[in-house]
C-alpha cells in the first residue's frame, strides 16, 4: 500500500500507525482503512489461517466463489505471506485484518463464520480446535494431522462444538470423480469384479525451497511458533515432527480414493521406503515409498499399490482401479479420465446410451496377418469420461464446505471421514519403519 491508495479522510498520521503495526506483527490493515459493503443474508465471514503456497490455493479459488468476504488473514511471514496476501485481497475489494498470532485473531475477530487452516501440519490440531471452540467451522487441509492424537481431538472438537469440519481432500468434490464413483461403481458396477487398484504420484527432484534472505522471518518469532531455521519453516514437510514426508503430503489425496471408491477401509499395509537421494540431515523423511494395502470387499481381497517417487516425474500422478471386466483411470489433472473394457465384458452400448462413457474412438490397425506372440492380447477400447472439470481444482470442495454451513449440503468430507484417511496414510511411515506388515484393527478408524 502506498500513501497515494489513501481513502478519502485518512490522514497521514492514521496511515503511518497502522503501517507500523507491521513490524510490531500486530493487526495490518484494519477496517478503518477501507469502506464496509453491507453484508447480505448468504454472505459469509471467513479468515485465511496460513497463508503460504497451500493458503494461496485456497485463497485464489474462494476469489471465483460468490458471497464470501475475507475478514482476517494470519500468517507468522509478516513481511512476506501476510503482506502479499493482504494486498490481493484488497485489489479484489475484502477489507482483511492481517495478524501474526491465530490467538488474537480469534480473539478479536467476532464476525467470522469460518476459518479455512492451511497451516504446516503439525499446526492443524491447535489451530482446529481453537477456530471449532470460538464457534467457527473449519476448512481444515489434509492431513488432518501429522499424528493420530491431535486428528483425534479435531474430531472431538467439532462433536463437541456442534461446528462442520471439512477436511481439503478435494477430489471427493471433483465432478469428475463423483461421476466415477456414483454412476460407474456402485450403480453400473461397470468395472465387475474389482480386484486391484494403483496410484501413485512421481515428481522430479527439486531443490529446496529457498527465501528472499532480506525478509526472513525473525529468529525469536520462528522459535515461537516450533521452527529451529527458515530452512525448516521453508521446507516443514520434510522434517519429522512437522510433516509427514511425501506419503503424507502427496500420497494421501489418492489413498483416499482407495477408501472411497472401495467404499472400505484397509486390514493390512506393507510398506518399503526410505531416504534414497536426499541428505537425510534436511530431508527427515523418506524420499522414495511403495506401499501395499489389503481390502478385504464381500466380492473378495483388493490389494492396492501406491507409489511416491521424488526423483523422477515418469507418467506423473493418477488413480487406476482394475475389476474382472474393465479398468478405470483417474487423475485430478483433466488429461486423463479414461475407462477400458475387458473383451469378455458384456458390451457397454447400454451406458454409452445413457451417457455414462463415451463411445469409443474407431482406431483402424493394418492387419498383417502375422501373430507376434500366442500371448499377446488386442489392446481394449478406450471409452473417455463424459464429464469435463477444467477449474481450480480446489473450488468445487470450497463450495461444498460454504453450501454446507448454509444448510444446502453435506460435508463431502467432514472429520470423521479425514480421520479414516489419516490413518490409512499415517500407517504408512510405521510400516516403513517397522519393516513389517501392519494389521489394521476396524476400531482404528473410528474415534
Amino acid at each position: 500500500m502506498s500513501e497515494q491508495t489513501l481513502k478519502p479522510g485518512i490522514d497521514r498520521r492514521t496511515f503511518l500507525r497502522a503501517t507500523a503495526a507491521v513490524g510490531a506483527g500486530l493487526i495490518l490493515a484494519p477496517n478503518i482503512l477501507r469502506g464496509q459493503t453491507p453484508r447480505h443474508s448468504n454472505d459469509l465471514n471467513i479468515a485465511l489461517l496460513g497463508a503460504g503456497a497451500q493458503g494461496q490455493v485456497l485463497l485464489n479459488a474462494c476469489l471465483k466463489i460468490p458471497n464470501l468476504r475475507f475478514k482476517a488473514v494470519c500468517d507468522i511471514w509478516a513481511a512476506y505471506h501476510l503482506k502479499r496476501c493482504v494486498n490481493l485481497l484488497q485489489k479484489y475489494g475484502h477489507s482483511a485484518n492481517a495478524y501474526e498470532d491465530y490467538r488474537d485473531m480469534l480473539a478479536k475477530e467476532k464476525d467470522l463464520d469460518a476459518v479455512l487452516i492451511a497451516t504446516p501440519d503439525f499446526w492443524h490440531g491447535r489451530h482446529a480446535m481453537a477456530s471449532l471452540e470460538a464457534g467457527l467451522h473449519v476448512y481444515c487441509e489434509k492431513e488432518m494431522s501429522n499424528n493420530l492424537q491431535d486428528a483425534r481431538n479435531m474430531v472431538l472438537a467439532a462433536r463437541r462444538s456442534g461446528k462442520l469440519m471439512q477436511v481439503g481432500h478435494q477430489r471427493r468434490s471433483n465432478p469428475r470423480y463423483l461421476h466415477c464413483y456414483q454412476k460407474l461403481l456402485r450403480e453400473a458396477k461397470i468395472l465387475g469384479r474389482l480386484t486391484t487398484a494403483k496410484g501413485q504420484w512421481n515428481r522430479a527432484v527439486q531443490p529446496d525451497l529457498g527465501w528472499p534472505k532480506k525478509e526472513a522471518v525473525p529468529p525469536t518469532v520462528l522459535a515461537k511458533y516450533g521452527f529451529s531455521s527458515m530452512h525448516q519453516f521453508r521446507n516443514w514437510r520434510w522434517y519429522r515432527g512437522l510433516g509427514g514426508g511425501p506419503i503424507v503430503d502427496l500420497g494421501s489425496h489418492q489413498i483416499d480414493i482407495f477408501n472411497w471408491f472401495l467404499n472400505a477401509t484397509p486390514t493390512s499395509v506393507i510398506a518399503s521406503g526410505g531416504t534414497d537421494y536426499y541428505d537425510p540431515k534436511t530431508h527427515e523423511w523418506y524420499d522414495t515409498v511403495m506401499a501395499i494395502y489389503e481390502y478385504d470387499l464381500p466380492e473378495g481381497k483388493v490389494r492396492a499399490h501406491y507409489q511416491t517417487l521424488t526423483t523422477n516425474s515418469s507418467e506423473g500422478y493418477f488413480e487406476n482401479f482394475l475389476g474382472d471386466q474393465g479398468t478405470l483411470q483417474i487423475s485430478e489433472s483433466g488429461s486423463r479420465g479414461s475407462i477400458y473394457r475387458e473383451p469378455a465384458a458384456p458390451d457397454w452400448e447400454k451406458w454409452v446410451s445413457t451417457g455414462y462413457l463415451k463411445a469409443p474412438k474407431e482406431e483402424k490397425k493394418a492387419d498383417t496377418g502375422v501373430v507376434l506372440d500366442v500371448r499377446e492380447t488386442v489392446a481394449p477400447p478406450s471409452h473417455e469420461l463424459p464429464v469435463t472439470f477444467n477449474d481450480l481444482y480446489h473450488k468445487p470442495h470450497l463450495e461444498n464446505f460454504f453450501d454446507a454451513i448454509r444448510g444446502k449440503a453435506k460435508l463431502n468430507c467432514d472429520h470423521d471421514v479425514g480421520y479414516e484417511t489419516a490413518v490409512t496414510v499415517l500407517k504408512v511411515n510405521e510400516a516403513v519403519e517397522s519393516g513389517r506388515r501392519i494389521e489394521f484393527k476396524p476400531n482404528e478408524f473410528h474415534v
